[in-house]
């Protein structure tokens, strides 16, 4: 009985210990997310290395997500719009922001 109350232990204890070679998770921000899920389809990596584009700094990068969004019809709000452009500017682009 002691050995069988020993083994359930050492189950517990170490059965459910995570892969040493898996991968660590990747957990998405809201930005990223609402990315991926709206605009991918027609943003590739291109848009934003592209010579002639549109955005050149922080605000002109907020300016073309809300402005993107708007013509979309994704009614996001400031809060949804500030996350798209950060992690825009974290992936893509580097500007300095105010904050």
């Amino acid at each position: 009985m002691l050995r069988s109350s020993i083994l359930a232990v050492l189950f517990v204890l170490f059965g459910n210990l995570p892969d040493a070679d898996a991968e660590p998770t990747h957990d998405p921000t809201r930005g990223e997310l609402l990315y991926t899920t709206h605009c991918i389809a027609c943003h590739n990596a291109q848009v934003h290395w592209r010579d002639k584009k549109l955005v050149t700094d922080w605000k002109s990068l907020q300016s073309e997500v809300r402005r993107w969004q708007k013509f979309s019809g994704l009614v996001w709000g400031d809060d949804d719009i500030m996350k798209v452009a950060r992690y825009l500017n974290t992936l893509y682009y580097h500007y300095p922001t105010p904050d």
